[in-house]
């Protein structure tokens, strides 16, 4: 009986110790009410999965849907990120007579969502008949675009709602939660709608794609239930608010914020030409299936969680931002040498090995310079900072993903002209030229970066670097 109080303690010490998130939970916020708020995330990660993923994969390989096409239909949603700043500039000021500030914006981008994915079947029909690939490419563009639209506009808001739930000091716990959860739901989606196409037909994949937007609408609903207090006096206040073009102007004439802006941008670039490539290069160089190429995405997700991790162990103990994000470029360079060599050694363990450490640069790159972008706010401008990153990092990706379908399909289509010699006449010819152009980037990307390595501090000596609910990675 002297051992039993001994024992009991160490059973609720486990929890804390081995499950990293159970800290997250207060009285007024609850572990429960956390993770069904962050159903939010898992929803934007089975779209992430289809967008970037399968979809890609299925209409470039299986419907041949120029390449350079389908990287310019992906990178369309990515031109709505830079708007997020203004969402949740939005959704911080809205005007409601039922008190609510986020929860019209969480239920639009819900609709937004289900729209888009509900049209792709029906674009996916159309462009597999010649007479009606016109119409099928303007009607991609729009499923693409509301898809797009909805998962940003449910993402802000939905962290804004975060925000205003979660105690201050438990704020980076939930936070951390939430970024795993949006991680977790893309490595299941990816697995479960691999195995869904292990057998591949298009009445499959029209299946699959109408139960990921019926999924959708049912975990958005479940976690937006009950969620956002009314509150007629916020949604009814007159408060002036900043004007954008002054917070800007403010905050670009800091010193090292244009450099650090502009190796954001390189490195942008450089991690996102290949996101509408990796799986169309898995099926059509290696000769993978549909459900095996969808679980690269997967393994990206893993890499980019583990990067995740990794930050928020290391920051806190006073690790320089910008030197992990160095390390990611350099994890970057070596992921891309490992794809690029899959091909000629003919090995699908070595291009999921790559796509695990693309991940892995990919989230050590984005989490450092996003940390170090906060680290430049003064006087309350975080919002502008994150803002800021979010805008350059996001158009900079769009631009990438269509620069990389563009440069592929043209490289190829000299190449399998016999301009380049026997030797390259390959279809693995265009992938290489975006892997090796890549490598480049971001070979640019650490000349530009090295300058400002060290110097950008944190200027507000009460808020330490670390995983908080701002410093939040979009």
């Amino acid at each position: 009986m002297s051992q039993r109080p001994s024992s009991v303690t160490f059973w609720q010490t486990v929890g804390t110790r081995f499950l990293p998130f159970a800290d997250a939970a207060s009285e007024n916020l609850p572990l429960a009410r956390i993770l069904r708020l962050a159903l939010f995330q898992v929803s934007v990660g089975i779209a992430a999965v289809l967008l970037n993923g399968t979809l890609n994969r299925v209409m470039i390989v299986e419907l041949e849907t120029p390449t350079w096409i389908v990287a310019l239909m992906i990178a369309i949603p990515l031109l709505i990120a830079p708007f997020r700043a203004l969402i949740g500039y939005r959704s911080d000021t809205h005007k409601s007579v039922l008190g609510w500030r986020r929860v019209p914006y969480i239920w639009f981008g819900t609709l937004g969502q289900f729209g888009g994915l509900a049209i792709m079947p029906f674009t996916l029909i159309l462009l597999t008949r010649p007479d009606t690939f016109a119409l099928g490419l303007g009607a991609g563009c729009l499923a693409f675009l509301l898809t797009g639209a909805g998962m940003h506009v449910t993402q802000t808001a939905g962290l804004a709602l975060a925000t205003d739930l979660a105690p201050e000091n438990k704020r980076p716990s939930v936070v951390a939660l939430l970024y795993v959860m949006l991680l977790a739901g893309m490595m299941v989606a990816a697995l479960a709608i691999g195995n869904l196409l292990l057998d591949f037909t298009a009445t499959r994949l029209i299946q699959v794609i109408q139960g990921a937007a019926a999924l959708t609408l049912m975990l958005n609903i479940i976690a937006l239930w009950k969620q956002e207090p009314r509150n007629t006096a916020i949604t009814a206040s007159n408060k002036p608010n900043p004007k954008f073009g002054d917070m800007w102007r403010t905050f670009t004439a800091r010193p090292n914020t244009k450099r650090l802006l502009l190796a954001i941008g390189f490195g942008a670039v450089a991690f996102a030409m290949q996101d509408a490539l990796l799986e169309p290069y898995g099926g059509e160089v290696l000769g993978l299936s549909v459900g095996t190429t969808t679980s690269l995405t997967g393994a990206w997700a893993l890499g980019a969680l583990i990067a995740f991790g990794f930050c928020a162990k290391r920051l806190p103990a006073g690790s320089d931002p910008l030197r992990l994000a160095g390390a990611g470029i350099v994890v970057g360079i070596t992921a891309f040498l490992m794809t690029l060599f899959a091909a000629p050694i003919g090995s699908a363990s070595l291009l999921f090995a790559g796509a695990a450490a693309i991940g892995f640069g990919t989230g050590l790159f984005s989490v450092g310079t996003m940390i170090a972008a906060m680290g430049l706010a003064k006087g309350g401008s975080a919002g502008m900072a994150l803002g800021a990153w979010g805008a350059v990092q996001a158009s900079c990706a769009g631009l990438g993903i269509a620069l990389g379908g563009i440069i592929r399909d043209g490289v190829t289509q000299i190449a399998m002209a016999d301009v380049m010699g026997s030797t390259l006449a390959d279809r693995a010819t265009g992938y290489g030229t975006v892997y090796v152009l890549e490598i480049a980037l971001l070979l640019v990307t650490l000349v530009v970066l090295g300058p400002v390595v060290g110097l950008i501090k944190n200027t507000e000596e009460e808020a330490p670097i670390g995983m908080g609910l701002r410093e939040f990675p979009t």
